[in-house]
């Protein structure tokens, strides 16, 4: 049986991705077989198509980090042929075959059954990063960040991770800022629940005072580089910031006193390797509270045959939201 895949190469130092069609038994080994519906696009699916980022490690790959289908065979009895179900992060389209496949073999260790109230849809419309969302508060949460402790903020708020961490962190009653470089999305930014939105352009990331003002209870950030520095200067005392991106920088430059004077704790966001207790618990809270009211507002469709143009926008910083790719055979 043959199906279309999406699938990256190296060729002579020059990385690109092509449609090209496979039969069943060509993808990487696995207990499970699932026949993909749904995928959604990350940045690191960006990153790895397009070979801006070293983020591959293993070519010919097929790309695509997270999927959502049916299950069409197992050799393992925790899933059932016809079992509706979702895989995200380990090593899918990096090093092992992904999502962007009308069919995806993988271990069953890697397999979350569907939660109830999610749809094939929701569960790649949250995807990644609705799941990474979920996992950056989280962790906040078990370093002391409650509702009563002050603001927190969201860098790159347009963004698929951030905007749908605003929504989630807006329902469990957080005073929510808005970070933002784009001026045309306070409107969009306050209507997913930030109660203030605060543009880039307004902030001196290159202070080189030690400490500043106190501002942030908590943050989640997708910069990195200058901003992340900027948040370790501008926390509270015993602020948590989750670090979970990179779209400003990979560096980081700020000093000790921001963790020695402030006890400000830096926490790094690895959705990829979460151990599958603390992975189905999460997607169960993904499923209920941590369910973004506005999905809708953030999440759109998009043809299977638009992928490589979309990969494309998203490296340049031209997307914003999630992306969701239908498969045919969710028509």
């Amino acid at each position: 049986m043959r199906f279309r895949a999406y699938r990256i190469f190296e060729e002579n130092g020059v990385v690109s991705a092509r449609f090209v069609e496979l039969e069943r038994s060509d993808p990487d080994p696995g207990e499970v077989i699932v026949r993909v519906h749904f995928s959604g696009l990350n940045y690191k699916d960006a990153l790895a198509a397009t070979g801006a980022g070293k983020v591959i490690r293993r070519f010919p790959c097929i790309g695509g980090i997270d999927a959502s289908g049916i299950v069409e065979s197992s050799a393992d009895s925790r899933f059932q042929p016809g079992d509706a179900v979702l895989v995200t992060g380990y090593d899918m389209g990096v090093a092992h075959d992904g999502g962007f496949s009308e069919r995806l073999r993988v271990p069953a260790d890697w397999v979350v059954p569907l939660p109830s109230g999610l749809s094939l849809f929701d569960a790649m419309a949250l995807g990644t990063a609705g799941f990474t969302a979920a996992l950056a508060i989280h962790r906040l949460e078990q370093n002391e960040l409650t509702s009563q402790r002050g603001k927190v903020i969201v860098t790159g708020a347009s963004g698929g991770v951030s905007s749908l961490a605003i929504q989630m962190l807006a329902q469990l009653g957080y005073h929510v800022v808005a970070l933002t470089s784009r001026d045309n999305q306070t409107d969009y930014l306050k209507s997913l629940g930030a109660a203030e939105v605060l543009l880039l352009s307004d902030i001196d990331l290159g202070g080189t005072r030690p400490l500043e003002k106190g501002l942030w209870a908590g943050a989640l950030d997708a910069a990195g580089g200058p901003v992340l520095g900027w948040l370790t200067r501008s926390m509270q005392q015993n602020g948590a910031i989750a670090s979970f991106g990179n779209t400003a920088g990979a560096t980081l430059e700020t000093t000790v006193f921001p963790f020695i004077l402030r006890g400000i704790r830096l926490l790094g966001i690895d959705s990829a390797a979460t151990p599958m207790p603390l992975r189905l618990q999460l997607w169960q809270r993904l499923a209920s509270e941590l369910y973004p009211q506005q999905l809708m507002l953030v999440a759109h469709e998009a043809k299977w045959e638009k992928l490589p143009a979309l990969l494309l926008a998203m490296v340049q910083h031209q997307s914003s939201g999630r992306t969701v790719i239908r498969l045919p055979a969710a028509d």
